[in-house]
C-alpha cells in the first residue's frame, strides 16, 4: 500500500523529510476493520505533528486524523460500507489517515450519510467535531440564545455558526476586517468587523443589552477582554486556540457575571469519542441542516503531493485542504 511516513523531526517545512512507501496492507485483529481511504482532511494539527510540535508523538508515523473510506475487510455487516471518522490519537500515537488503507478498531467507524460524498465526508472531521464538543461543553445553544463566534470564518468557526443557526441560535461572528460570512448556515449571521466595530457594543446594543450566552472564541487572547465584555450573566466561552498564552483576568467580573470558560483541546478525543460525536451530527447532515466543506480541485492532492498540501495548510489555505489516496 501507500503511505506517507515521516521519521524523524522537522524545524520548518522545507526541511521535513516525506517518505512514500509502498507498506503491505494492514491485516484487521479482532474488533478491528481496514478502510480503503478515499478522502483524508489536512489539519493544522496534522501539519504541526510532522513538524513534532504536538506532545505524544511517536515516530516515525504517517499523520492524518479525519478520514473517509470503504471498509475492505472487518465484521460482515462492515464490508463495503462507506464509513467517516476523525481522531485526536490518529497521526500522533497511531498511524493516521494519510495512506491508502487505515487500520481501526470497529467503535472507531461509522457509516457515512448519504448526502455526502467521500470526498466530502474525509474534509468533515476535527471543525465539526471541536466545533460540537466546544458547544456541548458549554451548554447548546437553541431556539432564543444568542452564540458570539471569534474567527466565523475559519473552518472551526463556520462549523460553529452552521451548528448554532440549525439549532435556531441568533449568531454574532467576528473578523478581523469587513468580511462576508464565507459558509453555510440556516439563519442570518451578523459580522462585526472588529477593525473598525466594538464587539461587545454590538452584540449588547443588538440584543437589548443582554449579550451572549455562549461565547465560541477559536482565536483566543485577540478577543478575550471584548468576548468578556459581550458575556451575557451565565454565559460560557470556549476555547481552543490562542496567541498569548496569559492575558490580563477580570475575576470580579467573571463571579459577577456567573460565567463559565470551557477549553477544548481534540487531541484528547480518539476516535472512539469522535465517532460518538459524528453519531450526533449526522442526522443534521442527512437532513441538509448541516453541509460539508466545499472540496475544491486546487485544494485536493494525491498522497505523493502531501508536502505541497501540509505547506497549503501551514500558509493558511481558505478552503479545506484534502489528500485523495
Amino acid at each position: 500500500m501507500n503511505t506517507i511516513q515521516v521519521s524523524r523531526k522537522a524545524s520548518d517545512i522545507d526541511s521535513l523529510q516525506l517518505d512514500l512507501l509502498d507498506l503491505p496492507r494492514p491485516a484487521a485483529q479482532h474488533s478491528q476493520c481496514v478502510i480503503e481511504v478515499a478522502s483524508a482532511g489536512v489539519n493544522p494539527s496534522d501539519v504541526k505533528a510532522t513538524l513534532g510540535l504536538m506532545p505524544h508523538a511517536v515516530w516515525p508515523r504517517t499523520p492524518g486524523r479525519d478520514f473517509a473510506g470503504t471498509v475492505v475487510e472487518g465484521p460482515a455487516a462492515l464490508l463495503g460500507r462507506a464509513v467517516w471518522g476523525s481522531g485526536g490519537e490518529l497521526g500522533i500515537r497511531r498511524d493516521g489517515s494519510h495512506a491508502r488503507y487505515l487500520r481501526l478498531p470497529v467503535e472507531s467507524v461509522r457509516e457515512k450519510p448519504s448526502t455526502l460524498s467521500l470526498l466530502e465526508a474525509g474534509a468533515v472531521g476535527v471543525p465539526f467535531i471541536t466545533a460540537y464538543e466546544g458547544l456541548r461543553r458549554a451548554g447548546m445553544p437553541g431556539a432564543g440564545s444568542t452564540v458570539l463566534v471569534c474567527g466565523g470564518n475559519g473552518k472551526v468557526g463556520q462549523a460553529a455558526v452552521q451548528i448554532a443557526t440549525a439549532l435556531g441560535a441568533r449568531v454574532f461572528a467576528v473578523e478581523r476586517t469587513a468580511e462576508a460570512y464565507r459558509g453555510h448556515a440556516s439563519g442570518p449571521v451578523r459580522m462585526i468587523d472588529a477593525s473598525r466595530e466594538r464587539i461587545a457594543e454590538v452584540v449588547r446594543d443588538e440584543t437589548g443589552g443582554h449579550g451572549a450566552d455562549i461565547v465560541y472564541n477559536t482565536v483566543g487572547s485577540p478577543y478575550f477582554e471584548q468576548a468578556n465584555q459581550a458575556m451575557a450573566i451565565g454565559a460560557a466561552q470556549v476555547f481552543i486556540s490562542t496567541i498569548e498564552r496569559a492575558v490580563p483576568f477580570d475575576i470580579f467580573a467573571f463571579y459577577r457575571g456567573q460565567h463559565t470558560y470551557a477549553g477544548v483541546d481534540t487531541l484528547a478525543l480518539d476516535s472512539a469519542a469522535g465517532a460518538c460525536i459524528l453519531d450526533q451530527l449526522a442526522p443534521m447532515f442527512a437532513s441538509g441542516a448541516l453541509r460539508p466543506f466545499p472540496v475544491l480541485q486546487d485544494y485536493t492532492f494525491a498522497l505523493g503531493q502531501a508536502k505541497d498540501a501540509y505547506r497549503a495548510v501551514l500558509q493558511g489555505a481558505p478552503e479545506r485542504v484534502v489528500l485523495k489516496p
